[in-house]
């Protein structure tokens, strides 16, 4: 059973800064994608920022130069470190690790205040 737990989120001021946890655990379970991605209230689901286990990263063009995501594929960890956070960027962040299929955290809820 694959369990994906995600920490790090809270409330903080426009131009502030966090940092996203989440951690995969499961018997042989080596994530080839791991991702975070977002959903504003009344919004869908969007992706933020993805990394592939051969450090391939992609951005939503809206945080590209604030965020970055990382991982550690020895301990199927990925973070994401968000800078500069805007009040557009308040939504539930959702970590996704995929190999041959994909899974979900429950979700951490990020509030940017102005």
């Amino acid at each position: 059973q694959v369990q994906l737990v995600e920490s790090g989120g809270g409330l903080v001021r426009a131009g502030g800064s966090l940092r996203l946890s989440c951690a995969a655990s499961g018997v042989s379970f080596r994530p080839n994608t791991m991702a975070w991605y977002r959903q504003a209230p009344g919004k869908q689901r969007e992706l933020v920022a993805s990394s592939t286990d051969f450090g391939t990263t992609n951005y939503k063009d809206s945080v590209k130069g604030r965020f970055t995501i990382s991982r550690d594929n020895a301990k199927n960890t990925v973070w994401l470190q968000m800078n500069s956070l805007k009040p557009e960027d308040t939504a539930v962040y959702y970590c996704y690790a995929s190999s041959s299929r994909g899974f979900w955290g429950k979700g951490t809820l990020v509030t940017v205040s102005s």
